[in-house]
């Protein structure tokens, strides 16, 4: 019993990269959360998308996510879309700051914010139409046969995918959940309500095409051995409809979430509205001064 659940828990690949980076963002976690009142949804929510991370990049799922395609498209769905939803949703940033000790606060973290390399980085790569269209670019690029042949093939080019998709995901839910207005948030509120029905829509049109194909897309499954004995049609047909329903239900939600806050932040008066164009009333000297005719010459 002890040695299958064991079996589970090891790494098809280990990387010592990710272990210190998962680590190190759980220690700062649970050290912000003795200095600050977090909620148990909270706290349930970042932990759940931890774990599902965790799950999808450093156990022995990850043999079946290369090995299968539909189990591929699985870890993809977690990565992102379902995994930085709800760590973002928890709103940790100030937890893991308040985890770090007032030195690196005020040594390292303070200065790295205010330097010019973040702030030229911040200015391109958290600029909403960036983030958007990397938010997309990535769905579809990995989708294309010649690239998922080329990551399949190459463990760093698998590696680069994982990340780009993880990462990708983080920059576009912590700009849509922003809970600030804006300035200072980089989008407006009613953008980040629409933004996942614009996102979604290339990601539904990929994956019907996914689905209804009639010929095996990607053969790099069935040369590397697949995983499961499903047929090939029926195993892209599913991941297709993965790719197709669950992802746009979490882009929903992600929509509805933005709507809680556009409505919150509308309670109470934070979002700046402009002022109707007022009409100049005519002064009563002006009103009651009798016009003149132009002199004529004579």
């Amino acid at each position: 019993m002890m040695a299958s659940v064991i079996k589970w828990i090891v790494p098809w690949e280990f990387s010592w990269v990710f272990l210190l980076t998962f680590v190190a963002c759980g220690v700062l976690y649970v050290r912000g959360c003795r200095r600050l009142p977090v909620g148990i949804g909270r706290q349930l929510a970042f932990w759940l998308g931890m774990a599902m991370i965790y799950v999808s990049l450093h156990t022995y799922l990850d043999f079946f996510f290369e090995h299968e395609f539909f189990m591929h498209r699985i870890q993809q769905v977690l990565l992102h879309h379902l995994a930085p939803l709800l760590i973002v949703a928890s709103y940790p940033g100030t937890v893991l700051r308040k985890g770090l000790s007032l030195t690196w606060r005020v040594r390292l973290l303070r200065p790295v914010l205010r330097s010019w390399p973040w702030r030229l980085f911040s200015a391109v790569f958290l600029n909403p139409a960036v983030v958007t269209v990397l938010f997309v670019a990535f769905i579809l690029v990995w989708l294309i046969p010649s690239m998922q042949t080329l990551a399949m093939l190459d463990w760093r080019i698998y590696r680069f995918m994982n990340w780009s998709m993880l990462v990708s995901g983080f920059s576009y839910w912590w700009l849509v959940l922003d809970h600030r207005p804006r300035p200072p948030g980089r989008m407006t509120p009613g953008m980040r309500v629409l933004s996942p029905g614009i996102t979604m829509t290339p990601q539904i049109l990929a994956g019907a095409i996914v689905t209804f194909s009639k010929t095996d897309l990607y053969p790099i499954f069935e040369i590397c051995g697949r995983a499961f004995t499903f047929n090939v049609l029926t195993a892209q047909l599913v991941g297709g409809v993965i790719m197709w329903v669950p992802a746009a239900i979490i882009e929903s939600i992600g929509g509805l979430l933005a709507m809680r806050q556009w409505l919150r932040l509308s309670r109470k008066g934070r979002i700046r509205r402009k002022p109707w164009p007022r009409r100049q009333a005519a002064s009563p000297v002006t009103a009651t001064q009798p016009v003149r005719e132009p002199a004529v010459p004579r």
